[in-house]
């Protein structure tokens, strides 16, 4: 009889990143409900990112990810986003995963603080684009996750309201989408975070996310150079061509000035860098031996199932049971000093007589 587990146990089961995170995004938020519900504010710029008031409150570049200003918003996060850092963290460790949050949240926020100046030059509409728009939530950090997603299982089919079948792959993109649709009818803030959480997290895991021991010799390689996760992946064929030359001519700049990690040279969709350090015969042996890994739990595994019977163990147990035929052997040899025993027993009897 299964036992069930206390919630205290349950709670002790989930990973410290995502406790943490998960705790302090219902404080946070709980305490910006709490304060709007009292006070009758709609913006609170030491919580959320205002660009005309957060370089007196920098903090909350980061920190305004952690507050949502609805009741709904705080439990579609909740539902989402916990469980799925749960699922990396056990992956790629606390740290990573604490990195990865920390890089999603903050550079989508100073790109969208740069994109709200930029706008006021522009049209020099101070209401609006500084003090009009407060971002907040988990938008980026969530389109981020959908990346991780699909670098990881892109091909899992996932079922959306039980009803929507779609590929991993494709989420973000459509998630992409949605935001593009809603910015452009008049929802800059916060949607236009889920565009920039999906750059920032797909050049963090292309080329700077740390991966321990996975390549061949145990040597520590940074970002994802496969093919199938390149810039050129994520855009219908049509638009591949100014794409791949764009792509190409960031990575040369970025690696005049080292920006890039130096420890993998080149870039794939340049044709110009290997997968792994030592080249396409590295990448190749990896690949074989985590080939044989499976191939060798596979065997083991069906070898300690049960034999059905009939089967061959029978069989061979079965021929184990039965007498083995005689089958003459070679002759005894003779020892020569026996036969020289023999003749002289036999020539000592002849004289005898």
């Amino acid at each position: 009889m299964a036992i069930l587990s206390t919630p205290l146990q349950y709670l002790n089961s989930i990973p410290p990143v995502t406790r943490g995170f998960t705790a302090c995004t219902v404080a946070t938020s709980s305490f910006y409900l709490w304060t709007q519900w009292t006070s009758g504010t709609t913006t609170i710029a030491y919580l959320t990112l205002v660009p005309g008031a957060s370089l007196f409150y920098p903090w909350t570049f980061a920190t305004s990810a952690l507050v949502e200003i609805s009741v709904i918003e705080l439990v579609i996060t909740l539902l989402v986003v916990p469980a799925s850092l749960r699922y990396f963290e056990r992956l790629w460790g606390s740290i990573e995963v604490l990195k990865f949050i920390v890089v999603c949240v903050t550079l989508s926020n100073v790109i969208a603080f740069a994109f709200n100046w930029i706008e006021f030059v522009a049209t020099r509409n101070a209401d609006i684009f500084l003090y009009g728009m407060q971002y907040h939530g988990q938008m980026a950090l969530f389109v981020g996750l959908l990346v991780a997603f699909t670098q990881i299982i892109p091909e899992h089919q996932v079922q959306i309201l039980g009803v929507i079948k779609a590929r991993v792959k494709t989420l973000p993109m459509a998630y992409l989408t949605f935001s593009t649709v809603m910015t452009f009818i008049g929802f800059q803030c916060p949607y236009i975070l889920i565009q920039f959480g999906w750059f920032v997290s797909w050049i963090y895991l292309r080329f700077y996310k740390r991966n321990s021991g996975d390549s061949a010799g145990g040597v520590d390689t940074y970002g994802d150079r496969s093919e199938t996760f390149a810039l050129v992946s994520w855009f219908p064929p049509f638009v591949h061509t100014p794409i791949l030359y764009l792509g190409n001519t960031v990575y040369k700049l970025a690696s005049r000035f080292h920006l890039l990690p130096t420890s993998v040279p080149g870039d794939l969709e340049s044709g110009g860098y290997s997968q792994l350090p030592g080249g396409a015969r590295a990448e190749a042996e990896r690949r074989r031996a985590l080939a044989l890994k499976a191939l060798d739990q596979r065997i083991a595994n069906s070898s300690t199932s049960s034999p059905s019977p009939g089967g061959p163990s029978s069989a061979n147990a079965s021929s184990a049971s039965r007498p083995s035929p005689s089958v003459p052997g070679p002759e005894p040899k003779t020892n020569p000093a026996d036969e020289m025993d023999v003749a002289d027993g036999a020539s000592s009897d002849e004289e005898s007589r």
